[in-house]
């Protein structure tokens, strides 16, 4: 029930991006019998403008031609049917396909020691909600968090972290406003090993106008926590706001190249009609997508399903 009650939001959520992807999809195909050049280029300017991507649209299509040819659908001969549902079936199905490997969930030590996740994005993108969020999945299955008010620069994000750790029951770790995010970074994990809790979550900063100190700033936090923990970060998350399309692919490649990341979280899914962003991201960085977001409630924060997304987009 539970389970039907997410893919009811998600629908709803995605319900821009659906309206608009196949109504128009709808449209193309209606009374064609055949999925000639025509149909394919029309489709193929569909799929871009709901921010598919060139690259990934044109393999979509690719594996759309070969499916149409092994049913002789391709307007070289046999018999003249409705291609219509025959085609979004394809779709549903290649689209599966091609995001199944993107799935993925959080990675959490069973060593003892705590897992520690760094969380990254630019103001604006859901970033310190997002974290909020997960400490509260994390909570309700029992493990003890700590959170790093490690975005330093934006007193709001401190203020906004205390209110959401006093309500899931986290440890807040924080520093003032302007303090080194790389030291309260450092607090949050040197409490965590002291106290023998379970995770250890690391809000950070997102200025992008000042890309360079941002990214600089980022591999400090990095190589402190790393040098106290004597290992690697276990998660490098990173949270893209859909609603910006092809410059969430971009916001992507600088902050990979910077921290390699582990994980992608894509917000706000329900406020933009070019939801079809996830593939081309997925595509490319072959980084998993951990969760994705359709609303405000910490319920509406949930793990990526291929099967899910792509049933809410094409249904």
């Amino acid at each position: 029930m539970r389970k039907m009650r997410w893919l009811d939001r998600l629908k709803q959520g995605l319900k821009k991006t659906h309206d608009r992807l196949v109504g128009s999809i709808a449209s193309a195909l209606r009374g064609r019998t055949r999925l000639d050049d025509e149909l394919l280029e029309e489709l193929e300017a569909i799929l871009i403008g709901a921010d598919l991507g060139v690259e990934a649209t044109l393999s979509l299509l690719d594996e759309l031609k070969r499916r149409a040819r092994r049913e002789r659908l391709d307007g070289d001969g046999g018999a003249a049917v409705a291609v219509d549902e025959r085609v979004l079936h394809w779709l549903r199905e290649i689209l599966t396909e091609m995001l199944e490997p993107a799935e993925g969930s959080l990675q959490l030590r069973t060593d003892g020691q705590p897992t520690v996740m760094l969380v990254l994005g630019v103001n604006g993108s859901g970033k310190t909600t997002s974290l909020a969020k997960i400490a509260k999945r994390l909570r309700e299955q029992g493990r003890s968090v700590v959170i790093a008010a490690a975005d330093t620069f934006r007193a709001a994000a401190i203020e906004q972290l205390e209110v959401w750790a006093e309500r899931v029951g986290a440890t807040l770790v924080k520093h003032r406003p302007g303090a080194d995010p790389g030291a309260v970074a450092y607090d949050a994990v040197e409490h965590a090993l002291n106290h023998q809790k379970d995770v250890v979550l690391i809000d950070t900063a997102g200025r992008l106008h000042t890309k360079h100190n941002l990214m600089e700033e980022l591999k400090k936090i990095k190589r402190v926590v790393e040098k106290r923990l004597g290992r690697e970060l276990d998660e490098r998350l990173l949270v893209l706001d859909a609603t910006i399309g092809q410059n969430a692919l971009m916001q992507a490649r600088t902050f990979h190249e910077a921290v390699p990341l582990t994980g992608l979280v894509i917000t706000k899914l329900d406020g933009t009609a070019k939801g079809g962003v996830i593939v081309p991201i997925a595509q490319e960085l072959k980084v998993p997508i951990k969760f994705i977001g359709v609303g405000e409630s910490a319920d509406d924060l949930r793990e990526f399903k291929a099967r899910e997304f792509v049933e809410a987009l094409l249904a």
